[in-house]
């Protein structure tokens, strides 16, 4: 079980903020400013919400519950990571493309526009459904990133959005990208690099969250480059342009779970602003496997 409490996470923020200034980034009045608002925080504590006690779910299961609102927009995470993949996409050669834990198959549906014959695979049967309405001339299989339902040399191209963070070993896993990828083929890798997890709310109001492990950048170079994997591009998008307004009143009401940092942050907005600006979010790689 994972304790989650929503001034701890807010005070993290505050803190975070605080050790920034301790180095030089901020000037007094921005000290005295979240020391203040830490104590605000510390007095309206009530108006938080409650902590909550979040039970551990596997991907598939979780990915199952999400599958129907996954697409919705709302997603930060989402609406940094795409761009710079597509960049990456809109460069390489045609060919057959893996779309690997395709989810929902928004990558899929793009490579598919761009005209890759497309593959997916997808350990979440409640996914692979809503990939296979959206992309209808691709082919679908339900597997685990560790033993791909392929055969070797099959892919010019393998992408792989927003999965690895609930994988604990990359080996196995680029293992077998570099398994289906055809010699001089291209691994484009998107994940997550902030410290909290997914938690998705069940039916039935019950809450549960995902795996997740926060991989270093030289953990992927450490799986990757033994396997004739080359970097040829790697980029870290950020928040910097979703900084929140100040002046903004904060929420009158509670978030429903304290996971909701989206919501959590406008109580300090300040705070959270001098924290994510110029942190990377995410990290996106382009590996060439070598011919």
């Amino acid at each position: 079980m994972i304790y989650q409490h929503p001034l701890a996470y807010l005070l993290g923020i505050e803190g975070a903020a605080l050790m920034r200034a301790f180095n030089g980034d901020f000037d007094r009045e921005f000290t005295e400013a979240r020391l203040a608002e830490v104590q605000g925080l510390l007095e309206s504590a009530s108006q938080l919400g409650a902590a909550r006690q979040t039970r551990p779910v596997s991907a598939a299961d979780g990915y199952d519950t999400w599958a129907g609102r996954y697409d919705q927009p709302g997603n930060q995470l989402i609406d940094i990571e795409q761009p710079v993949v597509r960049r990456i996409l809109d460069q390489l050669p045609r060919g057959t493309a893996l779309d690997a834990a395709c989810g929902t198959g928004r990558h899929a549906e793009y490579l598919a526009e761009l005209g890759h014959p497309v593959l997916g695979v997808d350990a979440s049967a409640e996914m692979l459904a809503v990939a296979r309405a959206k992309v209808p001339g691709g082919e679908f299989h339900q597997g685990d990133l560790h033993q791909l339902p392929l055969p070797g040399q099959c892919a010019d191209i393998v992408v792989c959005a927003l999965a690895l963070a609930h994988v604990g070993d990359l080996g196995p896993v680029l293992g077998e990208f570099a398994r289906v990828l055809r010699p001089g083929g291209h691994l484009v890798i998107s994940d997550t690099t902030h410290e909290w997890p997914v938690v998705l709310e069940l039916p039935g109001g019950d809450f549960a969250c995902l795996p997740h492990y926060n991989h270093r950048p030289s953990d992927y170079l450490a799986a990757a480059l033994p396997l004739g994997l080359q970097v040829r591009r790697c980029e870290e998008p950020g928040l910097a342009e979703r900084m929140l307004d100040p002046q903004e009143p904060h929420p009158e009401a509670p978030p429903a779970h304290p996971a909701d940092i989206w919501s959590l942050q406008r109580w300090c907005p300040a705070a959270a602003n001098a924290v994510f600006r110029d942190t990377p979010v995410a990290i996106v790689w382009h590996f060439q496997l070598s011919s």
